[in-house]
């Protein structure tokens, strides 16, 4: 249903800090001794960027095969000249989709996936671009490090990531798969694969594409297949009718479903679209935190201690529907037991949201 390929026999690593997550990063760069492809929606020319420049131009220069894709829409407040110096130490930079004379004007869709894949054999994806917020803060007043979440996956499923990132670096050169001109869904391998039979970590990499709605049916499945819990952080929450009714029947249903929003958001706005789904979903039994740090910014799930979601995609019309988004959805129960007490720290950090009652009138 979500054109995931899936492959068991990984080895997962969950990651809730930016400062350990970029240490992993730049030691799966340094170790890297075929290819390293690097895609990020944001990235800085701060300290981070400046480290990570660094570490891929070494790449580069010990004979790596080094590429870099960006987003046009969100590189901006990064000069070109720190792109322009990458490419002179050997890498490899293309940007997605700069505006012109073509459809939507090159607006629509961005590439909002973030992904390190190393000599297809072990790769980094989740929520965290290359910036210096996700490490230290960007705010003046009560500055903290953005809390995301990452996933590192070693094993058949880092290829997976790779065939991705070739995906969207043909898409960057102005080349478009032919299937995907033809067909709404594409082929997946690996959906034969019996959890109970095959080795942990059974690990499914979804790609977000537009239109497909891929990420949005996973949600749907899972919140009909839970029976105990469904737990959902997401940084820019504005779901639709049908993903909002999916988490109220779940919570109906008895399933124990908590949402983790941000309380201070990056963009003006913004907080304003997302309460407005408050009241549906707390009169129905769901429960809502708020986060009570700089910018809660992770995109995850996990339901019933079992399965776990991670990637770049939020619940809403631009996350599910119109960008290039990538998630990896894995089943362990061990990974599912380490995401469910990764999401209690953070709720220990969170204000709850409790619904307001209406006064009678006399």
């Amino acid at each position: 249903m979500s054109a995931a390929d899936v492959s068991c026999g990984n080895a997962v690593t969950l990651f809730d800090d930016g400062a350990k997550t970029f240490d992993a990063m730049i030691e799966i760069i340094d170790q890297a001794r075929e290819s390293v492809s690097l895609e990020s929606y944001i990235f800085r020319a701060d300290a981070v960027g400046t480290r990570f420049a660094g570490a891929l131009g070494a790449a580069a220069a010990r004979g790596v095969r080094v590429r870099v894709l960006v987003d046009w829409i969100g590189r901006r407040g990064t000069p070109g000249s720190f792109f322009g110096a990458m490419r002179r130490t050997g890498v490899d930079v293309r940007v997605f989709s700069p505006p012109g004379w073509h459809r939507w004007f090159g607006l629509i869709p961005r590439d909002h996936r973030k992904l390190l894949v190393a000599d297809g054999r072990v790769g980094i994806t989740g929520g965290i671009g290359i910036g210096e917020q996700w490490q230290t803060g960007i705010l003046r007043k009560r500055r903290s490090p953005w809390r995301d979440t990452c996933v590192r996956i070693s094993g058949p499923a880092a290829k997976d990531l790779a065939r991705a990132f070739e995906r969207m670096w043909r898409r960057a050169g102005g080349e478009l798969p032919a299937r995907a001109k033809r067909l709404l869904t594409r082929a997946a391998h690996g959906t034969e694969l019996a959890s109970a039979m095959s080795t942990p970590s059974v690990v499914g990499i979804v790609e977000g594409e537009p239109w497909r709605l891929r990420v949005g049916r996973a949600l749907h499945l899972q919140a009909a297949a839970a029976q105990r819990s469904f737990w959902l952080a997401s940084a820019y929450f504005a779901p639709s009718f049908a993903e909002t009714e999916a988490l109220a029947g779940a919570a109906r249903d008895g399933v124990d479903v908590r949402l983790l929003v941000p309380s201070v958001y990056d963009h003006p706005n913004i907080r304003r679209f997302t309460t407005r789904f408050y009241n549906r979903l707390l009169q129905n039994g769901v429960r809502i935190w708020e986060w009570s740090g700089e910018m809660m910014h992770a995109k995850s799930t996990v339901v019933d201690g079992l399965w776990v979601r991670v990637g770049s995609t939020d619940f809403n019309p631009l996350g599910v529907s119109v960008n290039f988004e990538l998630d990896a959805v894995i089943e362990d129960a061990v990974i599912g037991a380490e995401a469910e007490a990764m999401f209690l720290r953070d709720l220990a950090q969170s204000t709850e949201i409790k619904r307001r009652k209406r006064r009678r009138r006399r």
